[in-house]
């Protein structure tokens, strides 16, 4: 689908009749990983795009996991948001979550040309976990076929976040200590115990920021 690029000046009145009248479309015209431009012609100045877990994250029951990628000017900011609900958590600290005995459990891959070069980033509770471990790191590794109730040490991996304590309720962000590289993908990991059943509940908000 075409891009197309206008001047902020000819933006007046009722933007839906203008995005019309001059090409035919409405502003809701655009698809994923496109891009629209105001008042430049730096297609990179504003995107959208999507971030996609793999299917040991997504094939859970109940579970959710999305994620967006908003460039704005220099700064490009990842969000992903995910609900544990139908993933596991394994029986030893440092096992991979996600749908039992399921492959490519990763919440998503990072690269320079969608994310950039990551500098900074937080993950963040916003429902209590229940059922499965609520001590829950943050790791990046180079593969993508994780397994869970394997080790993510068993990975080429990097202990991005280590809370060292269970996640309760709402809390204030936890910065990562360490950041992901380009084309790595993102895992999370129970720690501090071994329990070995199915979320219930627990809700998280993961942001990275780039350029």
């Amino acid at each position: 689908m075409a891009k197309h690029t206008f001047n902020m000046a000819d933006v007046t009145g009722d933007t839906k009749v203008i995005a019309r009248s001059s090409y035919g479309y409405d502003w809701n015209y655009l698809a994923d990983d496109e891009t629209f431009l105001f008042g430049s012609t730096d297609e990179t100045a504003f995107s959208v795009k999507n971030m996609i877990p793999g299917t040991g994250i997504s094939t859970g029951s109940g579970t959710v996991c999305k994620g967006s990628v908003l460039r704005m000017g220099d700064v490009i900011e990842t969000t992903i948001i995910i609900d544990l609900t139908g993933l596991n958590s394994g029986d030893a600290d440092g096992d991979i979550i996600g749908v039992a005995a399921t492959a490519n459990c990763h919440i998503g891959q990072i690269t320079a040309a969608k994310n950039g070069t990551i500098t900074h980033g937080y993950m963040q509770c916003v429902e209590t976990p229940a059922g499965g471990e609520p001590d829950i790191d943050l790791f990046s590794a180079t593969e993508a076929t994780g397994t869970e109730e394997a080790l993510v040490t068993g990975l080429t991996e990097t202990a991005l976040l280590a809370t060292a304590v269970d996640w309760t309720g709402i809390l204030a962000p936890k910065g990562i200590t360490a950041v992901p590289a380009a084309n790595e993908y993102l895992y999370l990991a129970a720690s501090g115990g071994s329990t070995n059943a199915t979320y219930t509940a627990g809700k998280f908000i993961i942001k990275l920021y780039g350029s």
